[in-house]
């Protein structure tokens, strides 16, 4: 598949730049959480993973600098995998701790088997991938994952097209939890939180857990 204009700027200077807006350890991770929702994110991964064992393999599609992946491995996590296409990004991630397996992938192309993963993740990451590629990405979670698909994202009854950064065509929201049941019709609902912002509560952000 050629490259998206999405993915095109990602992968450019735009996605540097963003990597060094959003540097944050679990600890200011759950800060940035808690003064955004009212939940850090410690609480919000240990109501959607409760049931799932600390040995499970987890894979984050679009990981940038690790942060989410770090917090699980702070978690006690341990089989933790993550894609991303910015190449400064992977090289920061991989430097901020041990056994985290991120490599070069695209959310469209995802360089695994079917079946890899227990669970496979996004977190603020379909979010950016075009309404016209979208089920592109969830085909391939859809068959990379064995169990579990997690989703942490932007939430709106319907598609909104959203300026990011001064720029069109590269932020969306959507109710992401239909679409992926829309489109793979044996995905059960285990568990769905709607959160809004401390400062707006007409925002709202999904955070859904689906199972095959």
């Amino acid at each position: 598949m050629e490259k998206t204009y999405q993915r095109q700027t990602w992968e450019d200077n735009f996605g540097s730049d963003y990597l060094q807006r959003n540097i944050y350890s679990p600890e200011q991770l759950d800060e940035f959480y808690k003064n955004r929702y009212g939940y850090s994110r410690t609480q919000l991964n240990n109501q959607f993973l409760k049931d799932i064992s600390k040995d499970a393999k987890i894979l984050e599609v679009g990981t940038n600098i690790g942060n989410q992946l770090l917090h699980l491995q702070n978690m006690g996590f341990k089989n933790l995998y993550g894609i991303e296409i910015q190449n400064r990004a992977i090289n920061y991630a991989k430097k901020r701790a041990d056994n985290l397996n991120i490599i070069k992938g695209d959310a469209l192309d995802i360089p695994f088997k079917d079946n890899f993963f227990d669970v496979v993740f996004t977190s603020g990451v379909l979010i950016h991938i075009s309404p016209k590629n979208i089920n592109f990405a969830i085909d391939e979670i859809y068959r990379v994952s064995n169990s579990y698909i997690w989703g942490f994202e932007y939430y709106a009854d319907e598609y909104i097209d959203l300026m990011y950064q001064g720029n069109k065509d590269l932020m969306w929201k959507a109710n992401f939890m239909k679409i992926y049941q829309e489109r793979k019709q044996n995905l059960r609902k285990i568990d769905e939180l709607k959160v809004s912002y401390s400062d707006d509560k007409n925002l709202l952000d999904q955070m859904f857990l689906l199972k095959k």
